[in-house]
């Protein structure tokens, strides 16, 4: 089930990105809109930037607090093309991550993350379903954001439904993952 999630996730940022790519540079980072973060650059950069934070951390790759640094030079320098390019490649991480757990004790190794205070210790499970969780809650927000704008949000809940896979296939097939 966890490499489905990867896989939705990154089938839904595709289609979250199509839309907001529909913007100009100005609309995706005009502050002011109703969220957690007013504005695209700042929802979709949070998603992004808190997703190289886990990965880095489910992969064991050291990077760690250095991360934040290169959101606040993308906050400041980024464009949308970037976070774009920047969130497919992370996607893929994701998904050839989960798609290494080989038995379900690969889901009760530790993760550390280091945070300002310390660092936290979960199992690579806890810390799969927190990263989802933080996806599909802040892509919410986006999504919302874009009810006010001219671009009508996208469908982002199609993927699980077998019924429905015609609807979804093209994407599938741009993103390399398998037809299910």
């Amino acid at each position: 089930m966890l490499r489905r999630m990867a896989r939705n996730n990154a089938w839904a940022n595709l289609r979250l990105h199509r839309a907001v790519a529909q913007l100009d540079e100005a609309a995706f980072r005009q502050d002011g809109r109703t969220s957690f973060f007013p504005s695209f650059r700042g929802t979709l950069g949070h998603i992004l930037f808190v997703d190289l934070f886990y990965v880095d951390a489910l992969e064991d790759g050291g990077v760690g607090r250095a991360i934040w640094d290169d959101d606040e030079r993308f906050a400041r320098d980024g464009t949308f093309e970037e976070l774009r390019v920047r969130q497919r490649a992370v996607d893929q991480r994701l998904i050839a991550f989960t798609e290494a757990l080989r038995v379900p004790a690969d889901l009760d190794v530790e993760v550390r993350m280091p945070r300002r205070d310390g660092v936290q210790r979960d199992t690579r499970a806890n810390t799969l379903l927190h990263l989802y969780g933080h996806q599909i809650h802040h892509r919410g927000q986006a999504h919302a954001m874009l009810s006010g704008t001219a671009v009508a949000p996208p469908q982002l809940d199609e993927f699980f439904m077998r019924e429905e896979l015609p609807l979804r296939e093209a994407e599938l097939r741009e993103l390399g993952l398998p037809l299910e």
